[in-house]
C-alpha cells in the first residue's frame, strides 16, 4: 500500500502512519538532564511573571524537518498538528507517542516535482481546527483554503477572488460563528508561476454563505488571530502587526497600527521573525518577532520574550488546559508550560 493510500486509511481508522525519518537538528541547544532548552527567557514587566512561570523553558520535542509552521492544537484528538512546508507535509505529534505523518500531500498536488529543500514552500501553511475537529489548512502549492472533513476528502472554501487565482494563503483564524480570516501574500508561488492578483489581500470566509470577501488590500499580511471576545482582528503587516476592529457580524473596519517592533527600547536581539500569532484568554498578544516568541499586552507594551536565537514561525497554545505554548523555532518543535491560557479552555 502506498503511504499516500496508507494515510488515507489511517485517517479513517485511527492507524498511526509511520513518522517521517527525521534528522538531528544542526544546531542543538543546551541540555537540561534529558530535555535539550532552546534559547532563553527575558522577562521586561512584572505582568509578564503572572502569564510565564519563573522556572519555564523552552524544550525541544521534535527535530529534523525543514521549515515548521502553522501549529494547530486538535481538541479532540489531543494532539499537535504542524507543517512542515517545503516538504509538504502535516505532523502530529501527541504526548507520549512523538511524531508521525498525518496528512500528505498537503499543500501541492501538481505534476511538477516541488519542494524538498529550503526555500521552495508547495505545502501547507497555517493550519487551525475548528468547533468539529476539522482541520483547515492555507495550501500554498494549490493556491487555497481547504477544509479536511472527517471522512478523509477535502473540501475547497476559497480559490479565486474575482476569477482570479490566489496568490499563496498563508495563515487563517476561525470565528466563533464559523467565518475564516485569512492572509494571501505570494512566499508559495513557484518560481515564475504568473500571479493573477496585482495585490496580497486579507480575506473573510462567510460561513452562512461561503462567500469570499476582500477585508485589505493595501497590506504586507502574514499571520493572523482574534482577541479572546472576537471582536479585533490581528494581522501581521510586513514587520509590524495592525489590528482591524470587527463588527457583530463578522465585517471589519479600517486597520490601525498596533505595534513597530522597531520602537521598542528592549535591546536589539538575534532570531525571530515578525510571523504568525496568538491570543490568549486574557487577550494578551503571543507573537514571533524580534528574537524569538514576544509577549505583548492587550495595551501594546512588550512584557517579556522567549529568545530563540533562531528563525521563529508560528506558535499555538494546546495541551488538555490550554497551557502550553507550541513553538515553531525553524526545523524544530518545541514547546513550554506556561500559566497563560489559550482561548476556549
Amino acid at each position: 500500500m502506498s503511504r499516500t493510500c496508507l494515510l488515507c486509511f489511517g485517517l479513517l481508522t485511527g492507524f498511526v502512519v509511520p513518522p517521517l525519518a527525521a534528522q538531528e537538528p544542526k544546531t542543538p541547544g543546551k541540555t537540561d538532564g534529558t530535555k535539550e532548552i532552546i534559547g532563553t527567557v527575558e522577562r521586561l514587566d512584572p505582568r509578564f511573571d503572572s502569564l510565564v512561570p519563573k522556572d519555564a523553558q523552552l524544550e525541544k520535542i521534535a527535530a529534523g524537518y525543514i521549515w515548521t509552521e502553522g501549529a494547530a492544537w486538535h481538541k479532540s484528538g489531543k494532539f499537535l498538528l504542524f507543517s512542515d512546508i517545503p516538504n509538504n507535509v502535516v505532523i502530529k505529534w501527541k504526548e507520549g507517542e512523538g511524531t508521525s505523518e498525518f496528512l500528505k500531500p498537503s499543500g501541492y498536488t501538481g505534476d511538477k516535482p516541488r519542494g524538498g529543500k529550503a526555500g521552495d514552500e508547495p505545502g501547507s501553511n497555517g493550519l487551525a481546527v475548528d468547533a468539529q475537529g476539522r482541520l483547515h489548512l492555507c495550501e500554498h502549492g494549490d493556491r487555497r483554503v481547504t477544509r479536511l472533513e472527517k471522512d478523509g476528502k477535502k473540501t475547497v472554501l476559497a480559490d479565486k477572488y474575482l476569477d482570479k487565482r490566489l496568490n499563496s494563503p498563508n495563515d487563517l483564524a476561525i470565528h466563533p460563528n464559523g467565518d475564516i480570516y485569512f492572509t494571501d501574500p505570494p512566499y508559495g508561488l513557484d518560481k515564475g508561476a504568473k500571479r493573477e492578483l496585482d495585490f496580497t489581500g486579507v480575506y473573510r470566509i462567510n460561513a452562512k454563505d461561503g462567500k469570499l470577501s476582500l477585508i485589505a488590500k493595501d497590506l504586507n499580511p502574514n499571520g493572523i488571530t482574534l482577541s479572546p471576545d472576537a471582536k479585533k482582528l490581528y494581522v501581521t503587516n510586513g514587520s509590524k502587526w495592525v489590528v482591524f476592529p470587527v463588527n457583530e457580524d463578522g465585517t471589519t473596519g479600517e486597520a490601525k497600527l498596533f505595534v513597530d517592533p522597531a520602537q521598542w527600547t528592549a535591546p536589539k536581539v538575534k532570531g525571530g521573525g515578525v510571523d504568525g500569532l496568538k491570543c490568549d484568554s486574557q487577550g494578551n498578544i503571543w507573537a514571533t518577532g524580534p528574537g524569538g516568541v514576544c509577549v505583548m499586552a492587550p495595551d501594546g507594551t512588550l512584557l517579556g520574550r522567549f529568545l530563540t536565537g533562531d528563525r521563529t514561525a508560528n506558535l499555538c497554545f494546546g495541551g488538555e488546559d490550554g497551557q502550553t505554548l507550541f513553538v515553531c523555532v525553524n526545523h524544530r518543535m518545541a514547546k513550554v508550560r506556561v500559566t497563560a491560557k489559550g482561548i476556549g479552555w
